[in-house]
């Protein structure tokens, strides 16, 4: 497992408050494939709060598949959560709004800007 996951998952319990303001609530079940080898890592989300476990707590209320080497492309901003799923690179099943919600933890690919942003540019440059 890369250092950036790991410190991925060590730093989401300080960044909740920050990123969990909507009323979600439940456990994400996040199963890392690396050949025929699978790492589960449990992550429960309520509003301002995320426990991160290795160990099954409850039953997930969603699970997210994909390889390590997505993930760490996730975590790390080289690559989008919702276009991986989009593509089929990762599947997602059970309550949709706790990887709606969970993919506010990752980084946005540097590339990235928000449309509205774009539109007030080109709106001065009419100007």
């Amino acid at each position: 497992m890369s250092q950036a996951i790991q410190e991925f998952f060590a730093s989401l319990p300080a960044r909740a408050a920050a990123v969990l303001n909507s009323p979600v609530g439940g456990t994400l079940q996040i199963d890392l494939a690396d050949g025929n080898r699978t790492e589960h890592w449990y992550v429960t989300l309520a509003p301002g709060t995320a426990q991160v476990s290795r160990e099954e707590l409850r039953p997930a209320d969603g699970v997210l598949t994909l390889s390590t080497g997505l993930f760490e492309k996730l975590v790390t901003g080289r690559a989008a959560g919702m276009a991986a799923v989009l593509r089929n690179e990762a599947t997602f099943s059970g309550h949709v709004v706790l990887f709606l919600a969970f993919r506010r933890f990752l980084p946005q690919r540097p590339d990235v800007r928000d449309p509205r942003d774009a539109a007030r540019e080109h709106a001065r440059r009419l100007v």
